[in-house]
């Protein structure tokens, strides 16, 4: 499928786009990790993170890692990832982290970026069950269409997890060295809080493989409603 080809993989610095961009690594000529700045609150704590992820991978198909701005404070002014406050807790749904639009501003950006690089390919690590609505396959494909027609060059955004659960994409990486992955959203110095919503489903996902959990959280875990 791949072959000598290039691909672009939007990249968090948790733990499905650490497996995700470990697994391309494998399977493509170059991949390209791009983190896109929004300006929210734990994004200084996860390129931290990201950093040494990669490092420690240490793969020569991985180039450096390329972050790009995109500040939204203009339009998430008052927004929990702005500002710190109400922040969604560990007994919240999955829908309580909902950031509108995240997926149409990392896509857009990655799209315009992978195009003035010739790239025709962005990976993102969405996965099953994924409830936001610009994560839906008929949306991404619609955006492929506009993408490919606005930029004058094919694109294709790859989603390869949405047929897998945290669990399972977990399971494929319980061999990376995820202590150096980051999912918390009120993060503590360079740690997790241990009681946001991101923190009770990381806790979750490795209680499901019962693999042991080398996060550092902020509080006792095992205080944690998961």
């Amino acid at each position: 499928m791949s072959g000598k080809r290039d691909a672009v993989v939007l990249m968090s610095g948790g733990i499905d786009s650490a497996v995700l961009v470990s697994e391309f690594s494998t399977q493509f000529h170059r991949v390209i990790p791009l983190y896109i700045r929004f300006g929210f609150i734990w994004e200084k704590v996860e390129i931290y993170w990201l950093h040494r992820y990669l490092r420690k991978l240490a793969r020569r198909s991985i180039a450096p890692l390329k972050i790009i701005a995109m500040p939204v404070g203009d339009v998430y002014p008052a927004h929990w990832g702005m500002t710190g406050k109400e922040t969604p807790g560990s007994d919240t749904d999955d829908d309580a982290v909902y950031l509108p639009g995240r997926n149409i501003l990392l896509l857009s950006k990655a799209a315009v970026y992978a195009s003035l690089q010739g790239i025709s390919l962005i990976a993102s690590g969405i996965l099953k069950g994924n409830p936001f609505p610009d994560s839906t396959p008929h949306f991404l494909r619609t955006l492929e269409i506009a993408f490919s027609e606005g930029l004058r060059t094919p694109l294709t955004i790859l989603t390869p997890y949405t047929e897998l659960t945290k669990k399972d994409v977990l399971g494929r990486g319980r061999a990376l060295p995820l202590d150096l992955t980051f999912s918390c959203i009120a993060p503590q110095g360079r740690a997790h809080c241990g009681r946001c919503n991101k923190c009770a489903e990381r806790m979750r996902a490795f209680q499901s493989v019962r693999l042991p959990d080398p996060t550092r959280y902020h509080v006792d875990k095992s205080r944690v409603r998961t």
